[in-house]
């Protein structure tokens, strides 16, 4: 079983956890990393290029490859947010092959196939990983999402944008409301 049978958007997305049989959970279990209250400067997206599905062990790689450097180098001066969730339920219909696989299989009868994991549809455009950081840890967060985006099955590029700082939100939002 190769990832790739498994990238490509095939059809309607099975997500009905309840006809699944014992499907396994998906691995990522956390989406949020760092500081969460912190006020950042610069913000950083890893963002797709194509449209596919990325499973749950992908995800989770390239989360603890992105997360890794993070904690070497800002500790916890930064926040990292995975966006995609892995809804969809891959199958397969395991079949055997090799000297007399004839007389142990079935072929295509009642081949619905078993859950073998989970993977999340991510369309083009789509932020997959957002860092935000301080304006001196720039080039931390544009390395960590590199490294991030090496584990995963699509090409992806890195948006960086300079977030408002909240005195000039603040004076925004007031200019919007006098008016």
């Amino acid at each position: 079983m190769h990832a790739r049978n498994y990238r490509a958007v095939k059809g309607q997305a099975y997500t009905r956890k309840e006809f699944a049989k014992g499907f396994p959970p998906p691995k990522i279990t956390k989406f949020t990393m760092g500081d969460t209250k912190g006020t950042f400067d610069i913000e950083a997206r890893l963002v797709a290029l194509k449209r596919a599905q990325i499973r749950h062990s992908a995800l989770e790689a390239a989360r603890v490859a992105t997360n890794r450097l993070l904690m070497e180098k800002l500790v916890n001066d930064y926040l990292m947010i995975v966006h995609p969730y892995p809804h969809v339920i891959l199958r397969e219909n395991k079949m055997i092959f090799g000297a007399h696989a004839d007389r142990l299989q079935q072929g295509m009868r009642k081949s619905f196939g078993k859950a073998i994991g989970t993977a999340a549809r991510v369309e083009p455009r789509q932020t997959i990983i957002t860092v935000r950081v301080k304006a001196n840890a720039l080039e931390t967060a544009k390395e960590s999402l590199k490294r991030g985006s090496a584990k995963l099955p699509i090409p992806c590029k890195i948006e960086v944008e300079k977030l408002q700082s909240s005195s000039a939100a603040d004076a925004v939002k007031a200019e919007t409301e006098t008016a």
